[in-house]
């Protein structure tokens, strides 16, 4: 049994941009674990519609 894993999911999101206004995308999160309880995210990202990946601070989340 492992003590630390790094597991990676994904989940629709709703964002909000300046340019594009309100959209649901698809968000990466990669998590680390301790006996399975996830306890940290490492990072978190998201792929655009056109199949670039970008990091999910330069969009804020949609209120």
């Amino acid at each position: 049994m492992k003590l630390f894993s790094i597991k990676r999911e994904t989940k629709a999101e709703g964002r909000f941009t300046p340019k594009m206004g309100a959209l649901v995308t698809r968000v990466t999160y990669i998590k680390k674990q301790f006996l399975s309880i996830p306890y940290k995210t490492l990072h978190k990202y998201r792929e655009t519609y056109y199949g670039e990946v970008k990091d999910c601070e330069d969009c804020n989340l949609a209120n």
